[in-house]
């Protein structure tokens, strides 16, 4: 039985999956392959039932390191654009609506559920915020887990081959294509990374999303800005954590069999479908405003995990701020909108059935 696993084996499966999966997507040279290479290892792992086991200790310390590698991208150049976000957030907050709006009607058909649990499963993002919301409203959650697994799975994939797709081409690690990386000391990656683990207690306390993941982006944009950091985290490090991400978004499909996929995957690409057709419509509009190319906008405008799309615009050369503060846009828009159009939906509900 699965269950009867150890620790140490489940852990030892975790590594040897990321590692085969990587070696993998480079070999078949997928974009951003440690990434992707170890998502999928990890979901087909998954899904023919392996114990796949992604501890809290090992996520958090996976999201300190590769927020200061992604941090120690920023430049002074690329904070001087932040006069040209607000038009481009407004607009994002605007397709956000319009992407549950469309999406809640188009799930409660695919789904054959009613109004609630379909906008749950329609929110283009914070996932444990609308499971934790679904399951105070006493709503089935486990089909709304499953679509939104789907679509950060899905985003995942899409956007670095929509980048290829695009011209964008993108090395192993977060260093783009072209560059010549610079490499911090051991010393002071030690510093910034307990710099960041002290830090994160304050974003935690304000409720910020992935507080480790943006407490080691701020502490590493900082030492790079300050001129203290030359460069980026040693491939060394920054490498391995990179493929531990792609393969935390594998596990998530711990506990999801095949045949929950064939209930409820249609589902999950129909809102995969709808939110990137109104990401990249926002993002036609929003690049000019910007002065950015558009598949850098896609990717900060696409509703997938705060985590992944970070890492993917650190891959692709993006500015790091503004992929940050779009998807943190994000998640903040959501804790706000979700609540209040679910009352709605909860209310259009009850008259419904009365």
């Amino acid at each position: 039985m699965t269950h009867d696993w150890p620790i140490a084996a489940r852990l030892a499966l975790l590594f040897a999956l990321t590692a085969l999966g990587s070696g993998v997507g480079i070999l078949i040279n997928l974009p951003v392959p440690l990434l992707t290479g170890s998502a999928l290892a990890t979901t087909i792992a998954c899904l023919i039932r392996l114990p796949v086991t992604f501890p809290n200790r090992l996520r958090d310390a996976v999201f300190l390191v590769t927020g200061v590698t992604i941090g120690a991208g920023v430049s002074r150049e690329s904070l001087a654009a932040i006069v040209t976000w607000p038009l481009a957030f407004a607009l994002l907050c605007l397709t956000l609506l319009a992407m549950m709006v469309v999406g809640q009607k188009a799930l409660a058909f695919t789904l054959g559920t009613t109004r609630a649990p379909a906008l749950l499963a329609s929110a283009p993002g914070h996932l444990s915020f609308v499971i934790a919301l679904g399951e105070e409203s006493r709503i089935d959650t486990r089909q709304i887990a499953i679509v939104q697994t789907v679509r950060v799975l899905s985003l995942t994939l899409i956007v670095p081959f929509a980048a290829r797709m695009g011209g964008i081409e993108t090395g192993i690690g977060l260093t783009p294509v072209g560059t010549d990386p610079v490499e911090m000391s051991l010393v002071l990656t030690a510093i910034c990374i307990a710099l960041a683990l002290v830090f994160s207690p304050v974003l935690r306390r304000i409720h910020a999303p992935a507080p480790l993941l943006l407490s080691g982006m701020i502490v590493g944009a900082i030492a790079r800005v300050s001129d203290v950091a030359p460069g980026g985290l040693s491939h060394f490090i920054a490498y391995p954590a990179l493929a531990l991400i792609g393969a935390l978004i594998g596990s998530r499909f711990t506990g999801i069999t095949f045949r929950d996929l064939g209930r409820t995957g249609l589902s999950g690409l129909t809102i995969t479908v709808i939110t990137a057709g109104f990401a990249a419509v926002a993002a036609v509009i929003a690049a000019p405003i910007v002065d950015m190319p558009l598949a850098h906008v896609l990717v900060a405008f696409a509703p997938g995990a705060l985590e992944t799309m970070a890492v993917m615009g650190a891959a692709l050369g993006v500015n790091p701020g503004f992929v940050a503060a779009a998807h943190v846009l994000r998640l903040l828009f959501l804790s706000v909108a979700v609540p209040i159009m679910l009352s709605r939906a909860r209310r259009r509900d009850a008259v419904s059935t009365a």
